[in-house]
This record gives structure tokens, sequence and C-alpha cells, in this order.
């Protein structure tokens, strides 16, 4: 029961990564730029008994000759060429079961995506109360955005000039005088 488990994680982890950077990706075939992603991520590249010129001859030897992929079972084939190159001190079996700890329930991982920067810097930069002339015109005193309000030329036909203090005091000035 736990072996087949095992082999349950060891299926989710090929999908994943099978699919990793690839939107037409099915999940059944893994790619060579996947393959030495997964045996970078999971640790199985160690730079001294296994490089990835190794685990690029070992992609082409278990894939058909004129595909570009492997399937799962020519997957667990490479693993199987793999494991006695990596975990030299250890039998056969032992070695290919260590090689599938490695990657059991493990997952592609995005090293160098850009993080959100938190500096006070950039929040000064991002302060939208802060935003003068026609910039603040975009935002509410909440900060959100106007949208397409925000960039338009509104036309306000009440006769006065944009932004000007004393609107519509006018009337109430000629009526006072009289």
């Amino acid at each position: 029961m736990a072996e087949s488990m095992d082999m349950e994680q060891l299926l989710v982890s090929f999908k994943k990564f099978a699919i990793h950077g690839d939107t037409k990706a099915t999940g059944k075939e893994m790619n060579g730029k996947n393959w030495a992603k997964l045996c970078k991520d999971c640790k199985i590249i160690d730079g001294k008994n296994v490089t990835s010129t190794d685990v690029d001859i070992v992609f082409t030897k278990v894939k058909q000759k004129t595909s570009r992929v492997i399937t799962y079972e020519e997957f667990q084939k490479a693993l199987e060429m793999l494991a006695p190159k990596r975990f030299k001190d250890q039998s056969k079996e032992d070695a290919v079961q260590s090689m599938f700890k490695l990657i059991e329930g493990k997952e592609p991982t995005n090293v160098g995506v850009t993080k959100v920067a938190k500096t006070a810097a950039v929040d000064r930069l991002t302060d939208t109360s802060k935003y003068t002339g026609s910039h603040k015109e975009r935002f509410d005193e909440t900060g959100k955005g106007r949208g397409r309000e925000g960039r338009e030329e509104i036309v306000e036909n009440t006769g006065y000039v944009g932004a000007y203090k004393n609107a519509g005091t006018y009337d109430t000035k000629v009526k006072g005088e009289k």
C-alpha cells in the first residue's frame, strides 16, 4: 500500500514538472528542459556523481528515436538508470527507492522571479494621496483608481474655469447687493 502511494506521488510530481512553463502540455509527456529542471530542483544533480550532462544523456537514451519527449514509463527508466550513479553506496533497488524519495511531492520552483519591492522609496512613489496635478484626478480619496472617469476630460458647462474656488457664488453676490 505504501509503495503504491509513493508511486502516486511520483506521478503527481511528474505531471507538475511536465506542464511547467508550457501552456499546451497535458502532463502525460515531459520534454528535455523540464526533465533537466526536475533533476536540478529535486537535487538529483549533485555536481559530483550526477551532472547536467549525465541527465541529458540518460534522457536521450530512454526516449524514442524520433521523439522529443518522454512518457511516465520512460521517466521511471531514466530514474532507474541514474539511481546507481547518484547513490553509489546503496544497492540498485535501494538506490531507485532513494531516487523516488527525492522526487515525491516536489513541484517546480521559480528561482529569480521578481518579488514585490517593499522599500520606503517605492511606497512614497506609489502613495496616491501625494499625487498632484492631472494624476491626482485619477484616484478617489481612498486611493482607488477611478478608471475611465479619472482619465477623460469631463466637460462641466457651469461657465466657470476649472478649479475656480468661488464657483457658484455669483448669484449670491448679485442678489446680496440688491
